[in-house]
């Protein structure tokens, strides 16, 4: 019915209502928290390009961990950074890694927590690529896609024999996911799920993660394994893709300019959805927040609001334990 009849705004006029009416929920068991590990002992160092995160050494992620998991937070995703980097990244696959010492020591402090890793080659090779270097057709240096799978193949089974809940390739190779699968497969590890981050674009967001994970390339870019950022039909034939291969969850990365994306895969695709509000996205807001120019709290809630409501089913993101104190 028209106005006078029908007034919109009836529904808004008091908290109470408008929360009894609110059509998308943001839960902390909708957050997954990234978190930053390396060796040694009581590290806590702060990355200066995302204030109020830090790189961790085991001891102290392990406790880091504990207060997420006491937030409400139900899972963690874990990035290392090795002590040596080398042309093939063998830090990433060694059982003695720092991932997967970080994997047995939150596992044993809290087993409930669901831990996650990302499966990549950049953090751990000296030249910062997601994978095996060789010469392209024109002889200049580029990711060699075939030769990658193997080493990836490798990192996914080494954090699942230290005890991973998940596994997250993030490399955007083709046809990483059959060979995880199969490796995990062979190797007894049936029930360990796979999230692909399967529409992961080449985007300017990701800067200050390339600090926090000491991994920005030493040549060139990653456009030419990376999604390029107009393209919404291609990352649908990614994600299906990935799906066909045997992905469990399937991502969209960035998050805030990918939003369409989100909602498109939501719409297409019967299976969980997550989305990674990457490092741009948070140091925009803390840095605009820090020069008082908008509200930091009703911020962050907005824009993790926002991806909830484009689709996404999971969010990870940097403020996951802090949103989640807020929620409860």
């Amino acid at each position: 019915m028209p106005y006078p009849i029908t007034r919109l705004r009836r529904m808004r006029r008091n908290e109470t209502l408008r929360r009894m009416v609110r059509e998308t929920h943001l839960r902390a068991d909708d957050l997954i928290m990234p978190l930053f590990v390396r060796p040694g002992a009581g590290v806590r160092n702060p990355i200066a390009s995302m204030p109020g995160q830090f790189q961790w050494s085991v001891d102290t992620l392990v406790e880091e961990a504990r207060a997420v998991a006491d937030a409400g937070v139900p899972a963690i995703i874990l990035f290392g950074i090795p002590e040596h980097k080398d042309a093939a990244g063998s830090e990433a696959y060694a059982d003695a890694a720092v991932v997967c010492r970080a994997i047995e020591a939150v596992k044993k402090a809290r087993p409930e927590l669901c831990v996650i890793t990302d499966v990549c080659l950049c953090e751990y090779t000296d030249h910062g690529h997601c994978g095996v270097i060789a010469k392209n057709r024109d002889g200049a240096p580029d990711v060699a896609n075939d030769a990658t799978l193997e080493l990836l193949a490798k990192e996914a089974l080494a954090h699942a024999r230290a005890g991973a809940d998940l596994v997250a390739p993030s490399d955007m190779m083709d046809g990483r996911v059959t060979a995880i699968r199969d490796a995990l497969d062979d190797n007894g590890f049936q029930d360990v799920p796979i999230m692909a981050y399967s529409a992961k674009f080449a985007s300017v967001f990701y800067g200050p993660f390339r600090d926090a994970a000491e991994s920005p390339p030493q040549f060139g870019d990653r456009r030419s394994y990376q999604m390029d950022p107009p393209n919404l039909e291609e990352a649908m034939r990614e994600i299906e893709e990935d799906i066909d291969e045997g992905a469990d969850i399937v991502m969209v990365k960035p998050a805030l300019a990918y939003l369409d994306v989100i909602r498109r895969a939501a719409d297409e695709f019967p299976m969980p959805i997550a989305a990674y509000s990457v490092s741009g996205e948070y140091a925009m807001i803390e840095a605009a927040a820090a020069n008082g120019w908008i509200e930091r709290e009703r911020a962050i809630r907005e824009v993790l609001l926002a991806i909830r409501r484009a689709g996404a089913k999971l969010i990870l993101t940097y403020w996951a334990k802090e949103a989640a104190n807020w929620l409860k």
